[in-house]
């Protein structure tokens, strides 16, 4: 990852088990990518399907750029995401099983300055796993108190 901004989804890694992860690019206007290198972007409400054969990110809101004129964006509008045909497929194939989605992970500038989504393909935890998941970060908070004291 290229530039300090990045964006992440923090609900994500506690809400669901993330079985893979993948790169994709995002098609976007002149003032949204304008607004997210100002850092005004938020993914932790956002979710991909598929629409018209290409996988959409809804609800990512990027703030509309403020020194942008009646050409601004619509914050939450619907935003194509850019991936290989192959995996494309593979979400497709894998998205239609049982409990699994395709969420936004993290979003960033990369090296080349383009912005990037990084989303997983995650089934959504039980509660016990959310229990689980408290105790883990829990104990490893304590752990470092004790080697720190």
């Amino acid at each position: 990852m290229g530039s300090d901004l990045n964006i992440r989804n923090k609900k994500a890694y506690f809400e669901y088990h993330i079985l893979e992860k993948y790169q994709a690019g995002i098609k976007l206007l002149g003032t949204e990518i304008k607004s997210i290198r100002e850092g005004k972007a938020n993914v932790n409400d956002a979710f991909c399907t598929f629409m018209n054969e290409g996988l959409y990110v809804r609800n990512m809101h990027i703030a509309e750029y403020s020194h942008g004129s009646f050409y601004n964006h619509e914050s939450k509008r619907d935003r194509l995401l850019l991936l290989t045909r192959k995996e494309l497929k593979k979400l497709r194939e894998k998205g239609e099983e049982k409990g699994l989605t395709i969420i936004p992970l993290s979003l960033y500038i990369s090296d080349r300055g383009f912005a990037k989504l990084e989303i997983g393909l995650a089934q959504g935890k039980k509660t016990f796993d959310k229990r689980e998941t408290m105790k883990e970060r829990d104990s490893k908070i304590e752990m470092e108190r004790a080697l720190k004291g």
